[in-house]
């Protein structure tokens, strides 16, 4: 697999995105959290479940340390958020913030086969449409099939149900 390419304004962002053509999967935050800027890496609050669910569903082969974001793409996946130069919870961050634009561009420009957002909110800033329901949506974006994950923040533990992540990964190993 080729290298990840960190294309568009990266110097911008807290966090660069991981993306190149050819992904199956490309993962999509709202925005990095206070724990996750510091760290320069994504999903990086201990408390945070999305690197235990990736291994825990299947579409990673172990769970991997938030350092080690920049190796997804050997699995197929990519990571981007829907709002690159801010960080914080979602009550906090500014509505100029967020850059559809540039994520419908990302994905023209490597079109993965699917995109999962990684909490509604994410969804409903990445699509701007405010009434979405978890899993599989009826609509593409860009080519690309959309599913709405339940966040796996700490801040979201009581929203937070695993069966819609295994969906996830289930559709994915069913690509060819």
């Amino acid at each position: 697999m080729t290298e990840p390419h960190f294309d568009l304004p990266q110097e911008e962002y807290i966090v660069p995105d991981v993306l190149q053509p050819g992904l199956k999967l490309v993962f999509c935050g709202t925005a990095p959290s206070k724990t996750s800027a510091a760290a320069k890496a994504y999903y990086a609050n201990p408390q945070n479940k999305f690197w235990r669910v990736l291994h825990q569903v299947g579409l990673i082969p172990r769970k991997m340390k938030p350092q080690e974001f920049p190796e997804l793409p050997q699995y197929g996946i990519g990571l981007t958020d829907v709002c690159k130069r801010h960080s914080g919870i979602d009550s906090v961050l500014p509505a100029e913030g967020f850059t559809p634009d540039e994520l419908q561009t990302k994905i023209q420009t490597y079109r993965p086969r699917v995109i999962a957002f990684t909490s509604k909110r994410a969804a409903q800033e990445g699509l701007q449409k405010k009434k979405l329901n978890f899993g599989l949506q009826p609509e593409k974006f860009e080519g690309a099939e959309v599913f709405v994950l339940p966040s796996t923040s700490p801040l979201a533990d009581s929203h937070f149900n695993i069966e819609h992540w295994q969906a996830l990964s289930d559709h994915i190993r069913q690509l060819d």
